[in-house]
């Protein structure tokens, strides 16, 4: 082929199965790509044929199973770079070894320097007690510390990082946040939501080397485990807009790491957004700015998620607000008059409906599709109003795994109509993408597509918490495929293997349509295909790096 004088060649990928994901089942032979763009799907000899005077290379599949890319919808990218970096609580199976851990880690670090825990998680511990501030302080001497919950919208912090922030009996809560406190209104170390602030204000800022090594290990573990791309958001946290998208553009686009990126917009930093690109109009062939992020609530796990009753083991609380239903609806409001779609954070009843009450107030220009992040907890109300508005919804299959069972302790087993209902939504013909929450759950989609199959915590459990809203297989992957490019208006051309779309691939070992259920998470990957290029091979250098 001919581009402005200059040949163009192209790959013929083939020996393998190919499933197309236009419809249940469908394979082909083999695909012709060329520049990135699939050009042609069907019968491996009639592509040789057609192509042959450019065909520069053969993909031989050697049996491997290639799909669409798999894009996970929502994450954190740099964050789950930060978490390979740190100190990792995740896999501390008691408070008493989660304290061991810190205390290590401590006797690594030169005295003022901060301490930073993250992922700690008290339901899979079985004495479910949280560590205090003066219990952190007897491993934490010489060291302010800050230990995020595995839902990131808790810390943990000691009395160093307490007395920096000026916290104390007399504090009162910030705006869409709560500082805990005990019986004698002194500080316990928990914060939530936007309390954590006040501690993380205190913190030293990053360099850029810090964000680009970090967003480099994110985007390799992503490869890895079959990711073609991922919509994050992080342009709020590290460096400033400015720095942390310039970071982005310059590891997809000047340093090899090619990775399809959407990013959310923080609505805090919107008007950093605006400036910025009115003044830089690069376009990126990897990176686009998307939606305005907003929080509406917390998270169940530190109870802080939105409830339109009181959580069943703490009446005294339903949850935190992170806006009034007016502040929503004015950052909504303000979204539209920049142009932009929104994508808001809302796990609980409630939050849910303050969001649903701002779209309908605001809906978005014609040809977009806003975001509802988790929509974890619903009612059947909610649903029937979702229906009417152009939303998608960005699910996490992989929480069930995580919250369940003790979610049911926290909300109640019977007390709303629908927990974690994907295929509620799907079968209500409401659009649903999959995501991981990355560094909240693990980035792997085999692990996400399990849990939504299965409902179940893992292989080897034989319980399934909610058997009614399982999905099938096929289902459950186009919300990786399909569903991840809905929810950026990109479905004709991502998503599904199909001649213009683009040329991201992901290889596997193994049918996921063939295989047991419970087989899927340690089903390997051959190979991930970004833009027509190899970036990780199973047993080979990803030559890009």
């Amino acid at each position: 082929m001919m581009i402005k004088g200059v040949i163009v060649m192209g790959k013929l990928w083939c020996n393998g199965i190919i499933y197309t994901m236009k419809n249940q089942g469908e394979t082909v032979e083999a695909i012709f790509t060329e520049n990135g763009i699939i050009k042609a799907v069907g019968e491996k000899e009639k592509l040789r044929q057609e192509y042959k005077h450019v065909i520069e290379e053969v993909i031989n599949l050697q049996g491997s199973v290639m799909y669409p890319g798999f894009v996970d919808s929502h994450m954190h990218l740099i964050g789950h770079g930060e978490r390979l970096m740190r100190l990792d609580l995740s896999q501390a199976k008691s408070k008493e070894e989660m304290l061991h851990l810190l205390e290590r880690k401590a006797e690594e670090l030169e005295e003022g320097e901060w301490l930073i825990g993250e992922g700690w998680n008290e339901n899979e511990w079985e004495d479910k007690s949280i560590p205090t501030a003066e219990e952190l302080d007897k491993v934490s001497k010489g060291h302010p510390l800050i230990a995020r919950r595995i839902c990131h919208h808790a810390s943990l912090a000691n009395s160093y990082s307490l007395k920096l922030a000026s916290i104390n009996k007399h504090t009162s809560n910030p705006p869409g946040g709560v500082i805990v406190k005990n019986s004698r209104k002194e500080p316990t170390g928990m914060l939530l939501d936007r309390a954590q602030d006040l501690v993380t204000a205190y913190m030293p800022p990053v360099s850029e080397a810090y964000v680009q090594k970090a967003l480099q290990m994110g985007i390799e573990d992503c490869l890895k485990v079959g990711l073609t791309g991922g919509h994050t958001e992080d342009l709020n946290y590290y460096t400033g807009f400015k720095e942390t998208y310039e970071t982005f553009l310059y590891v997809t686009e000047q340093s090899g790491y090619k990775f399809r990126l959407n990013l959310l917009v923080h609505h805090e930093v919107v008007g950093d957004m605006i400036q910025y690109m009115a003044k830089n109009k690069k376009q990126s062939s990897f990176v686009e700015l998307d939606a305005m992020k907003i929080f509406s609530d917390g998270s169940l796990g530190s109870r802080s998620a939105l409830l339109s009753v009181p959580y069943k083991d703490d009446p005294s609380t339903n949850g935190v607000a992170i806006h009034t239903r007016e502040e929503l609806q004015g950052l909504v409001k303000a979204a539209r008059s920049h142009g932009m779609s929104v994508a808001v954070h809302a796990i609980g009843d409630l939050a849910y409906e303050y969001v649903l009450e701002s779209l309908e107030a605001y809906p978005p220009k014609k040809g977009q599709r806003d975001r509802i992040i988790h929509a974890q907890i619903l009612r059947d109300d909610l649903i029937q109003r979702t229906k009417e508005i152009p939303v998608v919804l960005d699910v996490q299959p992989r929480f069930v795994a995580s919250d369940f069972p003790w979610v049911l302790d926290k909300v109640g087993e019977n007390t709303f109509s629908y927990l974690y209902p994907w295929k509620t939504l799907l079968q209500e013909g409401i659009m649903c993408a999959g995501g991981s929450d990355a560094p909240i759950e693990p980035v792997n989609p085999l692990l996400g597509i399990h849990a939504a199959v299965t409902t179940k915590r893992g292989p080897s459990s034989n319980i399934e918490y909610i058997p009614s809203e399982k999905l099938s297989v096929y289902e459950a992957i186009k919300l990786f495929t399909e569903g991840s490019a809905q929810a950026v208006c990109r479905e004709r051309d991502r998503g599904k293997i199909a001649e213009g779309y683009l040329a991201d691939f992901t290889v596997l070992e193994q049918d996921l349509f063939k295989i047991e259920e419970d087989a899927i998470p340690n089903v390997g990957v051959s190979m991930t295909v970004v833009d027509e290029t190899i970036m990780f091979e199973k047993n080979k250098e990803s030559s890009e790096f």
